[in-house]
């Protein structure tokens, strides 16, 4: 019964075909023999009346996947699997689409991986060396291990010239198929046949012909002594003999053998997909369901033939990658960029994958407010360095956002979005540097330090409040800077705030404020923490608890304020949850800026978690805990360019001590800590560490924690999972 249905089926598919022929394009002898035996087995498979329906399989013979492509906008193929980064060529500069996805037994992702005979080297020692990959622009063998390697410092790259005159001067000599006409040298190791006559020259081109193309053939080049290092894909670790001869170069600098790619790896892309013109999407997308009912992994005519397996015919990955476990057929409408990932387009864009751009030769702050678009407009009116473009979000989780679509590039973060965004992907820059010595021993502006010096939370409240205190907070009104902030948001959890949640406090923060207290301003959340907000006013006017500084009661200096109530002398709360670093230059503002009139620091009190009150000079002893510097996070291909850019700036400014523009000062703009921690003394480099490294143990699995139970859009947004079925 099973069959017939399954026959009908078939029939269904090829008579609405209406006989059109299908013509696939190859690029070997070796793969046009298997698209031939594919057009004999269908011939074979089905009814007489569904063969007249369906026509022909026609094998049209190509000289690389890039003449495939060119030839099917033209007219003169139809239809081609191609690696991920030719299928964002194919869909992005020749208007064809994508019909379908090759899945693997764990996902539709490939893993990049740099395999090595020699036991001596690693990753960070690459300079020099004899390089082989399994194509240009591909995933495993070129955009991802570049990606790394450019995100590492490990290769310098200038966008004003192009990167493959980089690798070529990174590597003394590559086989990179594809890259023929970039540089003489990425093909200087290739094998393939030279000749005149176009049709007759497979020297580095994207063709089985060329006997180190693809990831197996870049483990040939490897394996033969040609090159030093292959970069492949995991897939293709499957069919190396010999394996403990081999070994994988992994991120830290370490070695390990081939079985651990899951944690030795140079990064993960998505994995290849068919493509074909838009007007023969439907025919390609029919024909397609039909070869895989026949012949995929659970066809029923694969004693006939088998669409992946190519072992007959003396190559590996013919027509599809032989490990593929099914196609994942894809409906009308797929967006490339979804498809293949944010973080994998960020990557191909930033590479040039799209040729260059007036966005290649800026950077692109995020702002979160009024006053934050005010102070960056004047930093890029008076950075000499390169251009600055200042543009808007409407929060910081947004930014973190834009980040991953390439709206924006940088943005300055505190600990808890930090790890929010070392968890969607993006990378280290610099650290904001509190400490007092800022200077490196050359007197360069390039500074590392294994001490990063944090800043502490405290609650805070008025010395006249004599009934508040550390676990009788109930029913009172808080203020907190902003939702997810450490110091207003995640740090307060871990207190007893009220003797009733002592023991039964929920994991969610926010659940536990709004349960503690009995209304609040933690900007950026809802409900009763919205209650006491006020908005913001004149150029920055915004409804109340918006989640940026246009909300008066956002951050550090918002939390003060809502302590004090507004100037007329209402909406204030009990007790503020903030930073120490400011806070007798804040609580001194508020008389400056005509705020509140006459306050002074005598006039507040630290909560301490033991039940005490404490002067606000031994905050040391009397806090919520410790946070983390601020980091400056951006997409892992632009951390050199951000970098360089943030060093320019602060040497420029830092030369002229008397230059009106502070890029660590924000209270001539009516706020505190706009763009950086007022706090900072300068930058340091941590593009080197990982973003758990600097943030520590302690309060990684802090945050780790919190998230675990606290639902985050943001972070739904970013492990969105490319890899499985889309």
């Amino acid at each position: 019964m099973r069959g017939l249905y399954v026959f009908i089926l078939i029939f269904i598919f090829v008579c609405c075909i209406r006989a059109k022929k299908v013509r696939w394009c190859t690029v070997s002898d070796p793969e046009q023999r298997k698209c031939a035996e594919l057009a004999k087995a269908l011939v074979a498979a089905l009814s007489p009346a569904a063969v007249a329906a369906f026509a022909k399989l026609s094998c049209i013979r190509a000289s690389s996947s890039t003449d495939c492509i060119s030839r099917i906008r033209a007219n003169r193929a139809d239809i081609v699997t191609l690696d991920a980064g030719e299928v964002y060529s194919a869909v992005k500069q020749f208007d064809l689409v994508v019909i379908a996805k090759e899945m693997y037994s764990d996902g539709g992702c490939v893993l990049s991986v740099a395999v090595v005979r020699n036991d001596s080297l690693d990753i960070r020692s690459l300079q020099g060396l004899r390089s082989c990959h399994s194509g240009v622009r591909w995933t495993a063998g070129w955009s991802l291990p570049l990606g790394f390697l450019l995100s590492h410092n490990y290769l310098r790259w200038s966008k004003e010239r192009p990167l493959s005159q980089g690798v070529s001067q990174f590597f003394s000599a590559s086989c990179i198929p594809g890259a023929g006409a970039m540089a003489p040298s990425l093909c200087a190791l290739c094998k393939g046949q030279k000749s005149y006559i176009r049709q007759r020259n497979y020297h580095c081109e994207k063709s089985h012909s060329e006997p180190f193309y693809n990831s197996q053939g870049a483990l040939r080049c490897l394996g033969s002594g040609a090159g030093d290092v292959a970069f492949v894909d995991h897939l293709a670790l499957e069919n190396i003999k010999a394996a403990d001869e081999y070994r994988l170069l992994c991120a830290d600098g370490t070695q390990a053998p081939l079985s651990q790619y899951g944690r030795c790896n140079l990064g993960r892309g998505p994995g290849g997909g068919v493509v074909t013109r838009l007007n023969f999407r439907r025919i390609a997308r029919k024909f397609l369901v039909t070869a895989q009912l026949l012949f995929g992994q659970r066809g029923r005519e694969t004693k006939r033939f088998q669409l992946f397996n190519s072992s007959s015919y003396g190559q590996n990955d013919l027509l599809f990658k032989d490990l593929t476990d099914k196609l994942a057929v894809l409906p009308d409408g797929t967006d490339v960029s979804q498809l293949l990932g944010l973080d994998y387009v960020a990557l191909l864009k930033g590479l040039g994958h799209e040729g260059r751009s007036l966005d290649d030769s800026v950077v692109r702050w995020c702002c979160i407010s009024h006053a934050e678009m005010q102070k960056c407009e004047q930093w890029a009116l008076r950075i000499e360095s390169g251009p600055l473009v200042c543009v808007s979000a409407v929060s910081i989780r947004n930014c973190i956002e834009k980040i991953k679509r390439d709206e924006v590039d940088a943005v300055s973060l505190d600990a808890t979005h930090t790890f929010l965004a070392g968890k969607c992907g993006l990378v280290p820059v610099v650290t904001e540097y509190y400490g007092t010595e800022c200077a490196a021993a050359d007197g360069s502006t390039h500074w590392e330090t294994e001490v990063l010096p944090s800043v502490v939370g405290v609650a805070v409240a008025k010395r006249s409040s004599k009934k508040i205190f550390m676990g009788n907070l109930k029913g009172g009104r808080s203020c907190h800077g902003n939702l997810y902030s450490p110091a207003g948001w995640l740090l307060p959890h871990r207190h007893a705030l009220s003797l009733e949640h002592n023991a039964s406090i929920p994991c969610d923060p926010s659940q536990a404020y709004s349960e503690v207290f009995w209304k609040g301003c933690l900007p950026g959340s809802d409900g009763n923490l919205c209650k006491v907000c006020m908005g913001g006013s004149g150029q920055a006017a915004t409804k109340r608890c918006a989640g940026n500084h246009n909300e008066r009661y956002y951050g550090n200096m918002g939390a003060l304020r809502c302590l004090v109530g507004d100037p007329s002398g209402k909406s204030y709360g009990d007790v503020a949850f903030l930073e120490h670093h400011s806070l007798k230059a804040n609580i001194l503002s508020l008389s400056s800026t005509g705020w509140a009139e006459g306050w002074m620091t005598s006039d507040f009190e630290l909560l301490c978690g033991d039940g005490r009150r404490a002067p606000l000079s031994e905050w040391g002893s009397c806090n919520l805990g410790v946070i983390p510097p601020n980091t400056v996070m951006t997409r892992p291909v632009l951390a050199a360019r951000v970098y360089d850019f943030l060093m320019k700036s602060q040497e420029t400014f830092a030369a002229d001590s008397n230059a009106e523009f502070k890029l660590f000062e924000s209270l001539q703009y009516g706020e505190s800590d706009l763009l950086f921690k007022d706090a900072t003394r300068c930058f340091v480099h941590t593009g080197h560490m990982d973003f758990r490294s600097i943030l520590g143990d302690e309060f990684y699995i802090h945050a780790e924690t919190a998230f675990n139970c606290t639902h985050s859009d943001l972070l739904e947004f970013c492990n969105q999972d490319i890899c499985s079925v889309f």
